[in-house]
């Protein structure tokens, strides 16, 4: 038997990597980039499931709520979706922008992107994997609290009226506009990734990029009624209408702008709003140019500045 030794020489060109290879190269950066956040979080995710509950008991416990059920159950239903995905629109947003921040801007504030970059991943494939790996954190929040909402809700019912009676009341309607409503969540959820990753990107660093992820939906929201007052004491209907390109009004009130006004039964989403009436395509083509402007920024600037000492 003999055995034949390959030797390369320095100027030998490696081949290049299969497909097969580089597949399972980006998803083990994905794993890589989960485990360095998983204690993040499942911290975070236990303080979200409390802070979910405690707003899911709040709701559950405001007057009416056993009549509701028992003489206009598919109202009470609505009621339950409506409020349930609120609180976790706003609880999962904040989750987000903290875990996006961490998850890039932590490697450049400590230098750790430097590391990851000198065993071969390349900036923009770094960036993919992450953005990839909080997409998949994203649809896992959303199918957890949508179950959690759809059990507690059964939960209510069978502790105010005895019994799941109520269900014979969804129509298909209802499923219809429900797909919707979680439409506009996941729309929500990606718009805040990518807010988060545009940045930290752009800061290179957890601090700021934590700070103007968190302070921008605030802004925005208070923007609203800020340029009521700029209208009202300038007598000029423009600031109003620059309400309608805010980012946070339009996520707010994206569920009211694509569903018909009788699938609430008399409930509005949350939040801040438009001084000016908007329609559904128009808020999805701000959203859209918005997250388009978010992810654009942030690969270009990973794709074209150096990571220095």
């Amino acid at each position: 038997m003999s055995t034949h030794i390959v030797a390369t020489t320095p100027g030998t060109v490696s081949p290049p990597a299969t497909q097969p290879a580089m597949h399972a190269r980006f998803l083990s950066i994905m794993g890589g980039e989960f485990l360095k956040v998983a204690r993040l979080f499942w911290l975070m995710l236990v303080i979200l499931t409390l802070g979910f509950l405690a707003g899911f008991l709040l709701g559950a416990s405001q007057p009416g709520i056993k009549t509701d059920l028992q003489h206009t159950p598919l109202h009470f239903l609505y009621y339950a979706l409506e409020s349930n995905l609120v609180i976790f629109r706003i609880l999962g947003g904040i989750f987000l922008l903290i875990l996006t921040s961490f998850t890039i801007g932590r490697e450049y504030q400590y230098g750790t992107i430097r590391i990851l970059l000198a065993r071969g991943a390349g900036r923009v494939q770094l960036l993919l994997a992450k953005l990839a790996m909080l997409a998949l954190v994203a649809a896992f929040l959303l199918v957890m609290f949508t179950s959690l909402t759809a059990l507690l809700t059964c939960v209510q019912m069978l502790a105010l009226d005895g019994n799941l009676s109520a269900l014979s009341a969804l129509t298909p309607a209802f499923w219809s506009n429900s797909g919707i409503d979680l439409l506009t969540v996941i729309i929500s959820m990606g718009a805040t990734i990518l807010l988060a990753t545009a940045m930290n990107t752009l800061g290179r660093s957890l601090t700021f990029g934590l700070s103007a992820s968190l302070i921008w939906f605030p802004l925005d929201n208070i923007g609203a009624p800020f340029m009521n007052v700029i209208a009202q004491i300038t007598q000029r209907d423009f600031w109003r209408h620059i309400t309608a390109y805010l980012l946070g009004p339009l996520l707010n009130r994206l569920p009211d702008m694509l569903l018909p006004h009788s699938a609430y039964s008399g409930f509005e989403a949350f939040g801040a709003e438009p001084l000016v009436p908007v329609s559904g395509s128009h808020a999805l083509w701000v959203i859209g140019a918005y997250s388009l402007v978010f992810f654009v920024l942030a690969l270009v600037l990973t794709w074209k500045r150096d990571v220095k000492e």
